[in-house]
């Protein structure tokens, strides 16, 4: 079964049952077009891709605006390859909804986490520090400290963790729990985070 690619919305709260608030993400998940199959016997793998959100024709380049008119649909931003190990069950130019979750319990949400630009190593990977805010020191305390040996091998092993680009990866949040399911507005509300800001692309797995 193919994925989604959505668009995240924003955050909400719902309550459940037994009357605890657990925080949600609303996420707007398709209408999604097949807009090429790939076959084992043409390609050498099996795989749907989707596409999602319209854009204007002046927007798109000339081979974009041909690979959409094959598939009968106007052109649109996103476009994902999901691997599918389907038997003729889509077809170009076929609309996948967010009906394909009705059975699912759990998603998995891909997305791009937020950039948080040149980071130090206390908010990237979460130092202590050097020493206390005591013994005398004033100007180390969010220093990573010693990163190599004192004699042998006399550099600075690769892979080290230190300052540096924070944010802007793609990240994958696995089993979310689907809490609620709008088909007439193309929501879908899952427990906890995902990644990414509001307005960014998500793509979202049963």
């Amino acid at each position: 079964m193919p994925g989604l690619i959505g668009k995240k919305i924003g955050m909400t709260s719902v309550f459940s049952a037994d009357g605890k608030n657990i925080p949600c993400t609303v996420i707007e998940a398709g209408p999604c077009v097949v807009t090429q199959v790939r076959t084992v016997e043409k390609d050498g793998y099996a795989a749907v891709q989707l596409a999602y959100d319209e854009i204007s024709e002046k927007h798109a380049s000339a081979p974009l605006r041909g690979h959409f008119a094959k598939a009968g649909t106007t052109p649109k931003r996103k476009l994902v390859e999901f691997p599918a190990d389907f038997a003729g069950e889509l077809k170009l130019g076929d609309t996948v909804t967010l009906d394909i979750f009705n059975d699912a319990k759990y998603v998995d949400v891909a997305g791009t986490s937020k950039g948080k630009g040149f980071q130090g190593v206390v908010h990237r990977y979460h130092f202590q520090g050097v020493g206390g805010k005591t013994h005398g020191q004033h100007n180390r305390l969010r220093h990573p400290g010693s990163l190599g040996a004192s004699s042998w091998p006399s550099r600075v092993f690769k892979g080290m963790r230190m300052a540096g680009h924070m944010g802007n990866e793609r990240v994958k949040v696995e089993n979310l729990t689907i809490m609620k399911l709008i088909p007439e507005n193309n929501l879908i509300v899952v427990k906890g985070s995902v990644p990414g800001a509001k307005g960014s692309y998500l793509i979202l797995e049963a």
